[in-house]
């Protein structure tokens, strides 16, 4: 009997903490990245929030460069890799945009991104957007951040029908300041990547 009880208390406690890092893992982040460089800061900053996030969620940075240019005369069938990225978003509970600032915009790449996922997937169903959870943040050279290229998403990703969490966005500036030998430093503007990612968990769990 005694043999039995603790076995069965290992066997208890080993299936609790399996349901722990279950429910741990159980949300998932699509990070979009709205620049291709290989050096991109805000490649760097997704990594940062991916490493930040670490265990309370399951964190993907989507591989996009090899999608063509949003033409409906390629629209039916879908090219694989447009189908790829539509499964990705499908399956996410959230996107996390990072967005560099181009000429007050954001970039040629994330606008075509965002125009293939913005097309229905069939005559039978819609786009893999709609109604899914979004955080907005981004790093540049700038003073002003990616404020103009944030506010700008915003105005496409309402038309599209996403659900934006518009408090608390990320926004820094100087960027260029805060790499070090290749690797990003935040310092002190770490806390409020942080703070948006625990209020990006909440948002999802709404």
């Amino acid at each position: 009997m005694g043999f039995c009880k603790n076995a069965c208390d290992i066997i208890g406690i080993m299936k609790e903490s399996t349901k722990g890092a279950i429910n741990k893992m159980s949300k998932k982040i699509v990070a979009i990245v709205g620049s291709l460089r290989k050096e991109s800061l805000n490649k760097k900053l997704a990594l940062k929030a991916k490493e930040i996030v670490g265990e309370e969620a399951e964190f993907e940075i989507l591989e996009y460069s090899d999608i063509p240019f949003m033409n409906e005369d390629i629209e039916f069938p879908a090219p694989k890799e447009i189908e790829r990225i539509r499964k990705q978003i499908k399956e996410a509970d959230g996107i996390w945009i990072f967005t560099p600032e181009y000429n007050h915009f954001f970039s040629g790449v994330l606008k075509n991104l965002l125009d293939w996922m913005s097309r229905p997937v069939s005559k039978t169903e819609g786009n893999v957007l709609e109604g899914k959870p979004v955080a907005l943040s981004g790093m540049s050279p700038g003073m002003s951040g990616t404020i103009l290229a944030q506010d700008n998403l915003v105005t496409l990703l309402s038309f599209l029908n996403m659900d934006i969490m518009n408090a608390p966005r990320l926004i820094i500036p100087r960027a260029s300041t805060l790499v070090n030998e290749g690797v990003l430093e935040l310092g002190n503007s770490e806390k409020y990547l942080i703070r948006q990612k625990d209020a990006f968990l909440k948002y999802l769990d709404k």
